[in-house]
């Protein structure tokens, strides 16, 4: 006769094996997946007020809730995708020709050094322009054949993106339309006290709509004062260097002025000071100012992250995870918090056997919240 541990540990094996094979099933559509979570957490405020003001109609709500999620974000990232690829083309050709010449910009650039500066390219033999235009131009060739023997890999990789958008919007309109129950279905079904898993869950749900609502407006902010800058001042590819901005700035703290700094360095010194004037205040107090008091208000503060958590997480998840690190980290890195957190407030030892009590309300698990009161009974 089989015992009940028996029968539980099959049980528990077979559903960590179906949980693993699910998982490997939607491994081709992990970005689809997760792009859908996160614009569906971001967009079910919205999809409530619509489901309020259609009189309660799910399916029309959801509807709307895609079309305008389409006209918003998706068409717009699209429009610039198509311009960017235009750019680069258009980059790539006048490097080729010579018109873009950036050992010629390197060459002007030592002629307005000082010499003490001269003394140090010299004993590092970076002075050799000679050198330096064969490294541009072989780097340029390598790129343009490249482009050329991986048209086949990029139609193939342009035609599973076109499937992994669709499978995005047909997993979005359900998850913004039944969210609400699946949410409801994952927490009851998680192995822990309700108190944690409704905290952890809410943690989860925040981060994301924080990480993905702030540090895509930081980026559409910096990147569109970067390249409106750029293109004032007549710098060539404004649009690809605008894009570089916006990516780059996913990085707090250095981010945008590892692009524009170097131009703000080659107009100074190149007798362009007006213009590198104008991009570095551009770059300190307009640039510096967004990433300064937009990222810590959308992103630190519905965290609750300090600033070095946030960088390390979010250059550690797009090491690994690629352009959706920024959003893998930076949760991951949260829970991580959460968990610890919680474990240190509610766990206890006594007589050699460890316990966990669940606090009776989510806030009651948040350390921020408990320091709080502690210090209005400080202060009362």
């Amino acid at each position: 006769m089989n015992s009940p541990q028996l029968q539980r540990g099959v049980f528990l094996a077979l559903l960590a094996a179906v949980t693993g094979a699910f998982i490997w099933v939607l491994l081709p559509f992990f970005g689809a997946v997760l792009w859908g979570v996160a614009l569906a957490i971001l967009f079910t405020p919205l999809y409530k007020w619509l489901l309020r003001k259609m009189g309660r109609k799910p399916n029309a709500a959801a509807l709307s809730t895609l079309a305008i999620c389409l006209f918003i974000v998706i068409l717009p990232l699209a429009m610039v995708g198509v311009s960017l690829v235009q750019e680069v083309a258009l980059v790539t050709q006048n490097i080729r020709s010579g018109e873009i010449n950036f050992a010629a910009y390197f060459q002007q650039i030592l002629d307005a050094a000082p010499q003490w500066l001269l003394n140090l390219v010299e004993r590092f033999n970076l002075g050799d322009m000679a050198a330096w235009q064969a490294r541009i131009s072989a780097a340029a060739g390598q790129a343009s054949q490249i482009i050329a023997s991986q048209a086949l890999t990029i139609g193939q990789n342009t035609f599973d993106f076109v499937v992994s958008f669709f499978v995005m919007l047909y997993l979005l309109y359900f998850l913004v339309r039944d969210g609400a129950d699946l949410s409801k279905k994952v927490r009851d079904a998680l192995p822990l006290a309700k108190p944690h898993t409704h905290y952890l869950l809410n943690k989860f749900t925040t981060v994301i709509r924080a990480t993905v609502k702030g540090n895509v407006a930081v980026a559409i902010a910096q990147g569109t004062i970067g390249g409106l800058a750029f293109w004032f001042l007549g710098v060539q590819g404004a649009l690809l260097w605008a894009v570089l901005m916006a990516f780059l700035s996913l990085l707090p703290a250095v981010g945008a002025a590892l692009i524009w700094g170097p131009v703000a360095i080659y107009f100074l010194a190149t007798g362009h000071f007006w213009q590198g004037g104008v991009l570095i205040f551009v770059g300190v107090f307009v640039i510096g100012l967004v990433d300064n008091i937009l990222r810590p208000l959308l992103v630190g503060k519905d965290t609750q992250m300090p600033d070095y958590i946030v960088l390390m997480s979010t250059i550690g998840g797009m090491a690994i995870f690629g352009i959706n690190g920024f959003v893998i980290g930076p949760v991951i890195a949260a829970l991580f918090m959460a968990a610890w957190g919680l474990f240190a407030d509610s766990g206890h030892v006594g007589n050699g056997h460890e316990t966990i009590d669940a606090p009776k309300t989510p806030e009651a698990a948040d350390p921020a919240v408990q320091a709080a009161r502690e210090e209005k009974k400080k202060l009362g």
